[in-house]
């Protein structure tokens, strides 16, 4: 159990059996009574917000999060299914928790999964990952339009900018923090 003194910024807590992250912390001793602790929290499943002020001595349950190594395997409607790649255990994400995660999901990727009392919250892709373009506009030699970027469509669906000399069928690093061509893959 956690006591109040130990609040902090990316805590994870369980209120009302759902987990939330602590986002924001303030910590104040007014000159006569007890300590009091202003939080502001997020909800892990809904992304709700929560601002909540404590008093010095109150508990909180620790969340019961576990991360898991797995592998995309398919889609089937709106959930993403994964396969956990020690016990074979298959586990299904509603399209709802999978985020920005679901712009670069290819078969076979390996992800982190963020489970809460065994049921899956979030989705965590790696850094980079590399992806084919399915569709962009050829680029014209001598076009100097100033424009140094172009869209482009990868596999996915997803669509992103890319510079002008990436081609169609070619494979790309896309860096899934920000959303953004990375670089072209050599081969």
């Amino acid at each position: 159990m956690y006591t109040s003194a130990d609040l902090r910024k990316g805590l994870k807590i369980t209120i009302d059996n759902e987990p939330y992250i602590i986002t924001a912390f303030d910590f104040a001793k007014p000159g006569k009574g007890q300590a009091l602790y202003r939080t502001k929290m997020k909800n892990m499943i809904t992304g709700s917000t929560l601002d909540r002020t404590y008093r010095s001595g109150e508990t909180f349950e620790p969340a019961s999060l576990e991360d898991r190594k797995m592998t995309y395997l398919y889609k089937e409607d709106d959930h993403y299914c994964f396969m956990d790649t020690e016990t074979f255990e298959q586990v299904h994400v509603s399209e709802s928790a999978m985020g920005d995660a679901v712009n670069y999901l290819i078969d076979n990727l390996p992800v982190d999964i963020l489970l809460f009392r065994e049921k899956a919250i979030g989705v965590e892709v790696p850094n980079f990952v590399n992806l084919r373009v399915t569709q962009t506009d050829p680029w014209v030699k001598g076009d100097t339009s100033g424009s140094d970027s172009k869209p482009a469509t990868v596999e996915t669906g997803y669509v992103l900018r890319v510079p002008p000399f990436i081609e169609e069928g070619e494979l790309i690093t896309i860096d899934t923090r920000t959303g953004e061509y990375s670089t072209r893959v050599k081969g």
